[in-house]
């Protein structure tokens, strides 16, 4: 996980299925891609909304963080 490449907010924002067809979230500073996830299609999950940090919307969720375990790990968020 020490050589995954970092990425500022703006970066990421940029990944929200619209602007590039990359669909990332983060989690905890950990970048996950969740293009592939039927779940996650143009770039929203229910009312969440790809590109973003959802560190402080995860204990609203009906999952628990073990939901990112089958996403890849693209990156950190600087």
């Amino acid at each position: 996980m020490d050589k995954l490449p970092l990425y500022t907010k703006q970066q990421l924002a940029l990944r929200n299925g619209q602007d590039k067809p990359q669909i990332w979230v983060a989690y905890r500073g950990i970048i996950y891609d969740v293009s592939e996830s039927r779940l996650w299609r143009n770039g929203k999950h229910y009312e969440h909304w790809a590109g973003q940090d959802l560190t402080d919307e995860l204990p609203d969720a009906p999952h628990t963080e073990t939901v990112f375990e089958k996403f890849k790990v693209v990156g950190k968020l600087s």
